[in-house]
């Protein structure tokens, strides 16, 4: 889940809760229900903020050197790169 689907389900149970008239869907508490989805989006958007964190981000840092058999050269090569979760 993005922050931008959550927001959704805060804005989507808000709307539910607070703004629709009782009794709209038969046999369903719609305050409950917008409460859920509200609940869901709070959990969701700060996991994503979690999880998006730059604290999280890793670099993996790689040197290999190796001899040229035709010219008997050093050569080294060094790679960078961020590892993802």
């Amino acid at each position: 889940m993005r922050i931008g689907s959550s927001i959704f389900l805060i804005a989507l149970g808000a709307i539910l809760a607070w703004a629709v008239a009782p009794g709209l869907i038969p046999f369903v508490d719609q305050a409950l229900v917008g409460y859920i989805l509200m609940a869901v989006g709070v959990i969701g958007l700060i996991a994503s903020l979690v999880l998006a964190s730059p604290g999280r981000t890793r670099r993996v840092s790689e040197t290999r050197s190796v001899v040229d058999p035709n010219t008997g050269e050093r050569i080294t090569r060094n790679e960078s790169r961020d590892g993802t979760i």
